[in-house]
């Protein structure tokens, strides 16, 4: 489950995570780095604007990245996951880190100290390569969200993220596609550049259309057909 990135944004090369594109090699040395964190859901993994001290790696779990504004506006970034690295770009920069991360459910993950983290970078031309594509993968995703987001009305895009979490985070069930990965009004909304009640109406328009049936931070998708109709009214290509 990275300007503003989805589940979903373009190819499959931007989903590979970070530890799935090393050799065997690669990944056992670089783990054996750093020591073991686990974190309970809803606890902050990483906070926005604190200093880099560590780079973590996701094991187990899922886990949101959030980015507020100066007006407290919070806008979901990304949602990381098994495999995934997360604070890579502080590390590099020795920037303040630009996002929070949070934990959706528990997670186990791979802390490694900056520092251990830069050096072996610069003893393994594989891993720092390793590194350069999946920060390429996720621009370009990113660029390819936002030219298609500016074409689109709220609902519509909307409309696009739910198939886009069905797709990369739903689970399947006799009364239809769950999502696995718990996401309330104001993070939907976050993704989509929405307020909490704009999305509270286009909920209360798809449950009247029994498209989705919504419980607390639980999200069911009934009618799939529906929200690729409303997603390809003015986009047919989509």
């Amino acid at each position: 489950m990275t300007a503003a990135y989805l589940p979903g944004d373009g190819g499959l090369d931007d989903r590979v995570p970070f530890l799935a594109r090393l050799e065997s090699d690669d990944r056992s040395a670089l783990l054996a780095l750093g020591h073991a964190l686990d974190f309970a859901a809803r606890v902050l993994v990483l906070h926005q604007n604190e200093p880099s001290s560590h780079v973590l790696f996701i094991l187990r779990g899922w886990t949101k990245v959030t980015a507020s504004a100066a007006n407290g506006y919070e806008a979901l970034l990304a949602l990381r996951g098994p495999g995934d690295i997360i604070g890579e770009s502080a590390a590099l920069t020795g920037r303040p880190r630009s996002a929070t991360v949070t934990a959706l459910e528990a997670v186990g993950a791979v802390a490694v100290e900056r520092e251990r983290f830069t050096d072996f970078l610069g003893r393994s031309p594989a891993v720092s390569f390793a590194l350069l594509g999946l920060t390429s993968d996720r621009t370009r995703a990113a660029d390819r969200r936002r030219l298609e987001f500016a074409s689109m009305s709220v609902r519509e895009r909307f409309a696009a993220l739910l198939l886009d979490l069905a797709r990369t985070h739903g689970r399947r069930t006799d009364e239809g596609i769950e999502l696995s990965v718990p996401l309330s009004k104001q993070e939907l909304a976050g993704s989509i550049g929405a307020s909490r009640e704009m999305v509270q109406r286009l909920l209360k328009e798809l449950r009247a259309r029994e498209a989705v049936a919504t419980g607390r931070r639980a999200l069911l998708i009934r009618r799939p057909d529906i929200l690729r109709r409303i997603a390809r009214a003015e986009h047919p290509a989509l």
